[in-house]
């Protein structure tokens, strides 16, 4: 049986401002767009969260929550460059890392380098040593699996670690909410809302073919999670190939400037990730969901690689228009996936991600 920790920094931008500079700390602090620009959230310090903020909230949004707040731009050489200091300290531990952000990975501690043999005490001795080594807090959670490990890293924020063990998966996964499923966003939650299904016991009551039929190819995911089973392994090598964010919207979109307004919003999330990753892409691809649930995709590739803010909102809002003028049916869903990295760069990013 697998010994999977998932490590989670608790608001990790904000708490490197936050570390980095006196004058911030015990303050409400946002790191992301000015706040009179169309940015988003990129993270918010816990004095913030008080207020409701929360991360990929719009900067404009934020500031009339809290009106004191401070706003910072974020400083990527700094976070990947602790980043690296983090994943040096897994290594003393195990080669099995994931990373899946800047911010949090998956280790694969079955067979730990040191011989320790319990994944609680190696997450203890992680959270411990980012603390002490680099004067910050990190929640972990660790079980048999990947997907229960990252709930668990979740559930005691911050500085928690969740011990979900081989008896309790099954038990902890009845009784999660639905929200808290991989996939599940605010628009299926409203749709499994309506067909009575609250919680994962709910979802296990459900025929494979029915969750299938329903929710598509996620039915077979939810019918094997609630019981427990994710086969997935910790990928250390794993290629990125693209990178994308969409949004599905709690009530469809009918006008052309409340569509780039969230184009806005998702180029702004898209354009931090590929800058907290050191990735350039040269093919941008907007997704479009239709309220009858057509889906249509429309893509520009560059001369050049990019991954400048007003270089991917423009190409997507051309793309946008050019689907507007087609089909005048709103719109449920938009997204922006980057793709075609610069290899180089690529290769870079993937031996210091962490």
């Amino acid at each position: 049986m697998r010994k999977i920790i998932h490590i989670d920094m608790d608001a990790f931008y904000a708490s490197v401002e936050q570390r980095d500079f006196p004058e911030y700390r015990g303050k409400p602090l946002v790191v992301g767009g000015a706040p009179t620009s169309r940015g988003v959230v990129a993270t918010a310090s816990y004095e913030a969260r008080s207020y409701g903020i929360h991360s990929a909230m719009p900067c404009s949004r934020a500031v009339k929550l809290c009106p004191h707040a401070l706003f910072v731009p974020p400083r990527f050489d700094a976070y990947k460059a602790v980043s690296a200091q983090i994943r040096t300290i897994f290594r003393r531990y195990t080669d099995l890392i994931e990373p899946l952000s800047l911010d949090e990975a998956y280790l694969d501690v079955t067979t730990d380098k040191l011989g320790i043999g319990s994944a609680i005490d190696i997450a203890t001795y992680i959270k411990d040593a980012i603390s002490n080594e680099l004067g910050l807090t990190a929640s972990a959670g660790v079980s048999i699996n990947k997907f229960v490990a990252k709930i668990a890293s979740d559930m005691d924020k911050p500085d928690g670690l969740t011990f979900i063990g081989p008896s309790r998966v099954e038990r902890f996964m009845e009784q999660l909410p639905v929200e808290k499923f991989f996939g599940v966003g605010k628009v299926t939650a409203a749709k499994m809302r309506q067909l009575q299904l609250f919680t994962g016991a709910d979802l296990k009551r459900m025929a494979e073919a029915d969750l299938v039929r329903l929710f598509g190819k996620s039915g077979h995911f939810y019918y094997r999670i609630v019981r427990g089973i994710d086969d997935r392994v910790v990928q250390p090598n794993r290629e990125l190939k693209s990178l994308a964010v969409e949004d599905t919207f709690s009530t469809d979109l009918d006008r052309l400037d409340s569509m780039e307004e969230e184009l806005g919003k998702i180029a702004t999330k898209l354009t931090t990730r590929l800058q907290a990753r050191s990735l350039k892409g040269r093919t941008f691809t907007l997704k479009v969901r239709f309220a009858d649930f057509r889906l249509m995709t429309r893509s520009h590739s560059l001369p050049y690689y990019t991954d400048a803010f007003e270089e991917v909102l423009g190409l997507a809002c051309q793309s946008l228009r050019t689907v507007v003028a087609e089909d005048s049916m709103p719109i449920r869903l938009l997204g922006i996936t980057a793709s075609n990295f610069d290899r180089v760069k690529l290769a870079s990013a993937q031996l210091s991600l962490f």
